[in-house]
C-alpha cells in the first residue's frame, strides 16, 4: 500500500524532533574564568620623595599697629587693601588733651629756666663779694649748690617737655613700612587704650607660602631641599622655594603642622592671598623601582608579585630593598616596563586570564622621566 500524506508528515515531524533533541543534548563549551584586576606599569626613577601640597601666599611680616597713647579716634585715612608707604598717616586721635599737657610741660620748663637764671646771677654776685672778702666761703658754696639744683630742675623740665612733645606727636598713627592694609580693628569715634591694635599692615616686599603638613610627612619634607612653588593663576612659572619655618606644634583643629616656605624670587604678580602649589622632590643616588604595598604576595617565606603577560598572570619572586613612604622599593626580580597587579593579588593563580581595570606608572616614575 502507498503511504498516506498524513503518515509521511508524521514521519518527518518525528525526525525533526529527534534532531532537535539531539542538538539540545550537546554540552556547551565551558567559558574561561577571566578575573578583573588593577595593575600598574613599573617604572624606575631617582625621585626619592615627591609630594605636593596646596598653600596660600602670606606676608612674612604683618604688623598690628596701635597708638602709643590713648584717646578718641577722629580720622581714618585708609581702608582694607590700601597700598601705603612708610610714614603715611593711617589714623589720628583727638590731640587736644595732649596739646594741653605739652603746653603745661613747656610752662614748667620756662619756670625752671627762670629759677636757674636767678640762681646763676646770685652766684656771680656772691663770687664778687667773696673776692672782696665780704662773705664767707660757706655762703658762696651754698649759692653754687643752689645754682646746680636749679640747673638740674631745668634738665628735668626739659626732659618732661620732650616726652610730652613726643606724646602729642603720637596722636597720629603712621605706617612703619611699605605695604598693604590687611585689617582695620577700630573706627572713628572709638576710644582706644595705648597699644591697642587698630590697623594691620603687611609688608609686601617679602612673601611666603603657608602650607599644612600631616604628621607622617613632616620629617620627610623637612629634609627635602628641592622645593618648587607654582601659582594657581600661572602654573607655567616655577618659583624656587625654601622651607623657612616648621611649627613645632600641630594645629588643634586640623592636627596638621603649619610650614612656611619662603619665595625670595617672587615678582609683583604674586599677590597676598593667592593660591599656590608647593612641590617637594629629592633625588636618590640610583634609580629605584617602587610598588604599592598591595602589590606584594607573600607565599610561604618568599615575597612575589603577579606580572601580567599576554593577558595572563605569572608569579615572580622579588626582593624588597626597603620602604619609601607608602611604597616599597623593589631591589630585584622585575624590570621597568612590566605590568604588575596591585589589587586582588590573593585571588589569582598562575596562568589565570585577567582583565586590567587600570594601568599607569608607579608614583615617582613620571617625575623621573621628566627630568
Amino acid at each position: 500500500m502507498r503511504p498516506t500524506v498524513s503518515a509521511v508528515f508524521g514521519a518527518l515531524l518525528s525526525t525533526s524532533l529527534l534532531l532537535l533533541l539531539g542538538a539540545c543534548s550537546k554540552d556547551e563549551p565551558k567559558q574561561e574564568d577571566v578575573r578583573p584586576v588593577r595593575a600598574i606599569v613599573v617604572g624606575s626613577s631617582d625621585i626619592d620623595v615627591s609630594a605636593e601640597f596646596a598653600g596660600e601666599v602670606r606676608p612674612r611680616v604683618e604688623s598690628r599697629l596701635g597708638f602709643r597713647v590713648g584717646g578718641k579716634i577722629i580720622a581714618r585715612k585708609v581702608d582694607v587693601g590700601t597700598v601705603v608707604k612708610r610714614g603715611q598717616v593711617l589714623m589720628q586721635l583727638d590731640p587736644q588733651d595732649l596739646q594741653l599737657t605739652q603746653a603745661q610741660a613747656r610752662a614748667t620748663l620756662r619756670a625752671a629756666e627762670t629759677q636757674r637764671d636767678l640762681a646763676r646771677d646770685e652766684l656771680k654776685r656772691y663770687a664778687e663779694l667773696r673776692k672782696q672778702n665780704f662773705v664767707s666761703q660757706a655762703v658762696l658754696d651754698a649759692r653754687k649748690t643752689a645754682f646746680a639744683a636749679a640747673q638740674a630742675n631745668v634738665d628735668a623740665a626739659r626732659a618732661g617737655f620732650s616726652v610730652q612733645s613726643n606724646q602729642a606727636g603720637y596722636s597720629t598713627l603712621v605706617s612703619d613700612t611699605d605695604g598693604v592694609v590687611t585689617a582695620i580693628s577700630a573706627e572713628v569715634g572709638q576710644v582706644v587704650s595705648p597699644g591697642t591694635p587698630v590697623v594691620s599692615v603687611a609688608n609686601t616686599n617679602d612673601k611666603e607660602i603657608v602650607i599644612s603638613l600631616p604628621e607622617d610627612k613632616v620629617d620627610a619634607m623637612r629634609k627635602v631641599s628641592n622645593v618648587t612653588v607654582r601659582m594657581w593663576a600661572n602654573p607655567a612659572v616655577a618659583i624656587p622655594g625654601k622651607i623657612r619655618e616648621v611649627s613645632p606644634v600641630a594645629d588643634p583643629a586640623t592636627r596638621t603642622y603649619p610650614v612656611r616656605v619662603s619665595i625670595p624670587g617672587a615678582g609683583s604678580d604674586v599677590k597676598l592671598g593667592m593660591t599656590a602649589r608647593v612641590q617637594f622632590a629629592s633625588r636618590s643616588a640610583t634609580p629605584q623601582m617602587r610598588l604599592p604595598l598591595t602589590a606584594l604576595f607573600n607565599e610561604k617565606s618568599s615575597t612575589a608579585v603577579w606580572v601580567v603577560e599576554k593577558g595572563a598572570v605569572r608569579l615572580v619572586p622579588v626582593q624588597v630593598g626597603g620602604t619609601s613612604g607608602n611604597d616599597v622599593v623593589i631591589a630585584s626580580g622585575i624590570t621597568p616596563g612590566q605590568t604588575v597587579v596591585t589589587a586582588g593579588v590573593n585571588k589569582l593563580k598562575n596562568g589565570q586570564k585577567v582583565k586590567l581595570l587600570a594601568a599607569g606608572m608607579v608614583p615617582g616614575a613620571a617625575g623621573g622621566a621628566a627630568k
